[in-house]
C-alpha cells in the first residue's frame, strides 16, 4: 500500500506573523494525525519572509510536543549549511524526547540566496562536493559509540535516527542508492527528473544496514475542494508566491485570487511547469490523478504539500487527499 504524509513549510500569511504560522503548522499536524497521515515533515529555508521553518529542529520540537503518534521530521535539513555533529545533536535530542517518531531528511542545496549562504558560513565552492562525506559522518554519529571514539553526539549516539536523502535532480538518487538509504524526490516544484531519478535509485540500490530494499517517496501538491474552480482558486496563493520568488521579491503567502489574475502568460507557463505534479480539483479528480501518478511512478509513499491561505480549506484539502489514498489502498489490497 502507498503511504501518505505531509510536507509543511509553515507558510506565513500576509498580515500574519511567524509565530502564528508555527501554531497553524502544529494545528495541521494534529489534524493530519487524526486523518491517518504517516509523517509530518518541515523544511529548512532561510531569508524567506513567507516561510517560518528556518530553525527546523526547533519547529519540529514544537509540533512533536503537540502530537502523539505521527512521525515528525525534516524534509529537509540542508546539511552543507551545518556541521554534521550539530545536526546529529539536534535530531538526537528530538529522538531522545520523542522515541521512534523522528526522521531526518537531508538536502545539499542551500535553501536560500547567495548572500544568505555567506551569512550561514556556507562555502559555495565546496559545500556540495563534501556532501557525501558529511552524510556518512552524520550517519556515524547515530551509531553506538565505539571504544576510543573521541567525538560523539550527546544525545544522538546509538539512537539510529532514520536518515533520508532528498533531491530534485539525479545526484541524491545515486547517493541514496549507494548508501542504501530511503530517497525522496522534490517533484512538487522540480518535476523534470522524477521518473529518471526513481529508475536510477531502484536500479543502483545496494542493501544496507538501513534498508533491505529501495524505498522511494515523491512530493506532490494537492489543492482539493468541492468544485474544480474552488481548487484552482486555492492554488493561486502558492502560484503568486512562486512568481514573487522568481521576480526576486519573496514575501508572505497572499490570499487567493481568480486563476486568470495571476501573472503574465509567460509567468503562468513557468509556474504551471514547476507545479506540474499537482492534484487539483474535486475529490474524484484528485483520486483519479493520484491513481495515475502511483501507476506511473510506483512510489512507496507520497508526501503532500499545499500552501493555502485559509486553514479550513487546507484541512479539507488534506482530508480529501487522505480519503483518496485510503480508496486507492483498498484497491491495492484487493489486487
Amino acid at each position: 500500500m502507498t503511504a501518505y504524509s505531509i510536507l509543511d513549510l509553515s507558510p506565513v500569511n500576509q498580515g500574519s506573523t511567524a509565530g502564528e504560522a508555527l501554531h497553524r503548522s502544529r494545528a495541521l499536524a494534529q489534524h493530519a494525525e487524526k486523518a491517518g497521515y504517516t509523517r509530518f515533515w518541515m523544511a529548512e529555508h532561510h531569508n524567506m519572509p513567507g516561510i517560518a521553518s528556518a530553525a527546523t529542529a526547533v519547529a519540529l520540537g514544537f509540533v512533536a510536543e503537540g502530537t502523539e503518534r505521527i512521525r515528525i521530521g525534516a524534509g529537509g535539513v540542508m546539511l552543507p549549511n551545518h556541521a554534521p555533529l550539530t545536526i546529529a545533536e539536534q535530531f538526537g535530542t528530538l529522538a531522545a524526547l520523542y522515541p521512534d517518531r523522528v526522521d531526518l531528511g537531508l538536502g545539499r542545496a542551500p535553501g536560500t540566496d547567495g548572500a544568505t549562504m555567506r551569512a550561514l558560513r556556507r562555502n559555495p565552492m565546496n559545500a556540495a562536493d563534501t556532501f557525501p562525506d558529511d552524510v556518512q559522518e552524520l550517519l556515524h554519529y547515530f551509531e553506538p559509540v565505539q571504544p576510543g571514539q573521541t567525538v560523539q553526539a550527546v544525545p544522538g549516539a546509538g539512537l539510529k535516527v532514520p536518515v533520508w536523502l532528498l533531491g530534485s535532480s539525479l545526484y541524491s538518487a545515486q547517493l541514496a542508492a549507494v548508501l542504501g538509504l530511503p530517497f525522496a524526490f522534490a517533484s512538487h516544484f522540480a518535476p523534470d527528473h522524477l521518473d529518471q531519478a526513481l529508475a536510477i535509485y531502484r536500479e543502483r540500490f545496494k542493501p544496507s544496514e538501513y534498508l533491505d530494499a529501495p524505498y522511494a517517496m515523491a512530493a506532490v501538491n494537492v489543492f482539493a475542494a468541492d468544485t474544480e474552480h474552488q481548487a484552482r482558486v486555492l492554488k493561486t496563493s502558492v502560484e503568486q508566491q512562486f512568481m514573487a520568488l522568481r521576480r526576486g521579491t519573496p514575501g508572505p503567502l497572499k490570499p487567493p485570487v481568480e486563476p486568470d489574475q495571476v501573472g503574465s502568460p509567460i509567468e503562468r507557463a513557468q509556474v504551471d511547469h514547476a507545479l506540474a505534479e499537482s492534484a487539483v480539483g474535486t475529490p474524484g479528480q484528485v483520486e483519479a490523478w493520484l491513481r495515475r501518478f502511483i501507476d506511473r511512478t510506483d512510489v512507496d509513499e507520497i508526501i503532500f504539500t499545499g500552501q493555502m491561505f485559509d486553514d479550513k480549506a487546507r484541512f479539507k484539502s488534506f482530508d480529501i487527499a487522505a480519503d483518496a489514498m485510503r480508496a486507492i489502498a483498498a484497491t491495492q489490497v484487493a489486487v
